[in-house]
């Protein structure tokens, strides 16, 4: 074979249209439906390699060099919108998060964060009618959550009939102040299979959670926003005050919160093997509450303990958080605002509409609307503020 002909054996990389996006405290690709080559327009295989290829992964040396992503769980991330299908909705927004070093991309939960990119990106994308966009003001998107079945309504600031990205409002795990960006998650309790779309799978607030070399532990397992497993700090050795690196750093604690997940998982449905939780590895979440208590957040920023409810650390993707998840943020709103629940005594208890939580980073409020009817407890909606904005478009290149 002469060179000529080696060189010519090889395909030349496909360039395929997207935006590289942060949302909240998360980055990842953005596409528009119709931008994907054909054969990733639908679910499947093909789908999946192209936005493993994408993002770098699976990457046995944990870097993700050779492509977009930024080797954290926060950063290996691929969203695709389209015109919604759905009546009084804009837009379909699918959310995958891609595994670092295995050939997965679990596609079994919303990214809270990114949540908050999805209005913007929609309407630069013309994916939303012009004459709901106004000129000035605030523009309001209605997303359809294809992951989970769930609407958030986008409250997207405008300016001269562009997406306001520039402002003042800053978010703890973001080191730039952007616009604010208002999310409401509507009727959070997510309709997971096998858990009878319950926001308490188990019917309990508060559960015994048996697990193998950890113990038995008080839980409360919630449906919300993301399903979430809520442990009390100080049950697993901790004060809640932690940041990434003495947790990130011992492989035995993370190895006891993937026993932890995975139990919790068993037991709230989403799974019938334990086994099966190495495949869905993004739901459900993992967290540890305790009452509020001072320290100083990773930014060198002190928290004061009278500036907080309750302290929240979780995991994500095996690794504990930098900041939060938007997702589980909206777990935490809802399960602070039902009495009796861990996140709710760690708050000091009572009813509440609305928490200030200390994380890594700093601390978030989130708000949500609690009601209790025939002896049945539901969320009609959760409500907090990030930001976000486009730090590169045009094409992403793929080999073939």
């Amino acid at each position: 074979m002469t060179v000529r002909e080696k060189f010519m054996t090889y395909q030349p990389q496909i360039k395929i249209p997207a935006t590289y996006m942060r949302g909240g405290t998360s980055k990842g690709v953005f596409f528009r439906l119709q931008d994907l080559p054909e054969a990733a327009r639908q679910p499947g295989a093909a789908r999946d390699q192209l936005l493993l290829r994408v993002i770098g992964s699976p990457d046995p040396y944990g870097k993700q060099i050779d492509g977009m992503g930024g080797a954290t769980s926060s950063t290996s991330k691929t969203v695709i919108l389209s015109k919604s299908t759905r009546a009084d909705h804009d837009v379909d927004y699918l959310f995958g998060q891609v595994s670092i070093d295995q050939a997965f991309i679990d596609w079994s939960g919303n990214c809270g964060n990114l949540s908050a990119a999805v209005g913007a990106f929609a309407i630069s994308g013309g994916l939303v009618d012009p004459a709901r966009v106004p000129r000035d003001g605030v523009a309001v998107v209605r997303v359809w959550q294809t992951n989970i079945g769930k609407t958030i309504i986008a409250h997207i600031p405008m300016t001269n009939g562009e997406v306001q990205e520039t402002g003042d409002f800053e978010l703890d795990g973001v080191t730039f102040p952007a616009a604010e960006v208002q999310l409401e998650f509507m009727d959070p309790a997510a309709e997971e299979e096998g858990a009878g779309g319950a926001m308490f799978p188990t019917g309990q607030l508060v559960d015994d959670l048996e697990v193998p070399g950890v113990g038995t532990l008080k839980a409360t397992m919630i449906n919300a926003g993301i399903p979430t497993i809520f442990i009390n700090a100080d049950a697993i050795g901790y004060t809640g005050t932690e940041l990434q690196d003495p947790i990130n750093g011992d492989a035995k604690a993370l190895a006891m919160f993937e026993t932890i997940r995975a139990h919790g998982a068993l037991r709230m449905g989403l799974i019938k093997e334990l086994s099966e939780a190495a495949t869905r590895q993004h739901t459900p979440k993992v967290a540890f509450v305790a009452p509020p208590k001072s320290y100083v957040a990773s930014s060198g920023k002190q928290v004061d303990a009278g500036d907080i409810d309750l302290l929240v650390r979780a995991l994500s993707m095996g690794k504990l958080h930098h900041a939060m998840m938007g997702t589980a943020a909206v777990a935490i709103g809802t399960a602070a605002a039902i009495p009796g629940t861990l996140v709710n005594l760690a708050a000091g208890g009572g009813e509440r509409g609305a928490v200030r939580f200390g994380h890594p980073s700093g601390t978030l409020r989130v708000g949500a609307e609690a009601v209790r009817q025939n002896g049945e407890w539901s969320v009609t909606k959760a409500v907090m503020s990030r930001s976000a904005r486009v730090l590169m478009e045009g094409w992403v290149r793929v080999p073939a």
